[in-house]
């Protein structure tokens, strides 16, 4: 063989190494952005199921107005959230809500006894399992996605082609910890 067929090899080679680290970040980022819409789908679906479940509560009694008004402004915000980050911020907030109308469930044992306050609870921790694992396999596409960019020859194709990080879906723990507060609740 020649030198001019070897360099020609190489560069061959060489090019089809780049052609397959392009078509990964493609694969990856189309990944993303399916698992995104999937976690929008069911941020979505929790979302409608809100006023269900306030009308549900409505119907019983005056219970905890505050509470309502809460769960209906956070749920707003959420709606118009756009990115990644503020819809982890507002998702945080809905979650806490929606524990809050819980706790008043467990105050009011009438409330609790209710069917359709039960299916709507049910549907509710049905959506919320779906969206945590929605959620961490976006994560973990997006970790892929991310490291792949920091890794070598990768970033240079990925600076190339004008790539960048993604972020990750999660809960902010200070949100995620006033989740977990039992909300106070006047009896009298």
């Amino acid at each position: 063989m020649s030198g001019s067929v070897i360099v020609l090899l190489v560069i061959m080679a060489a090019m089809g190494y780049l052609i397959v680290i392009y078509n990964r970040f493609a694969s990856l980022r189309a990944g993303i952005d399916a698992s995104w819409a999937d976690i929008e789908v069911q941020l979505k679906r929790r979302y409608d199921l809100i006023p269900a479940l306030i009308e549900v509560v409505k119907s019983y009694k005056a219970y905890e107005a505050q509470t309502l008004e809460d769960i209906v402004r956070v749920r707003q915000e959420a709606l118009g959230a756009g990115t990644v980050g503020e819809k982890s911020e507002s998702a945080a907030k809905v979650a806490g809500a929606l524990g809050s109308i819980f706790a008043l469930a467990e105050a009011y044992p009438d409330l609790k006894a209710n069917t359709n306050f039960l299916k709507l609870q049910d549907e509710l921790s049905s959506l919320e399992n779906a969206l945590h694992s929605a959620r961490r396999y976006y994560n973990a596409i997006v970790r892929d996605y991310n490291y792949r960019l920091e890794s070598f020859p990768d970033m240079l194709i990925a600076k190339r082609f004008n790539y960048h990080p993604c972020d990750y879906f999660e809960l902010a723990v200070h949100e995620a910890e006033k989740a977990n507060e039992m909300p106070k609740i006047d009896l009298s």
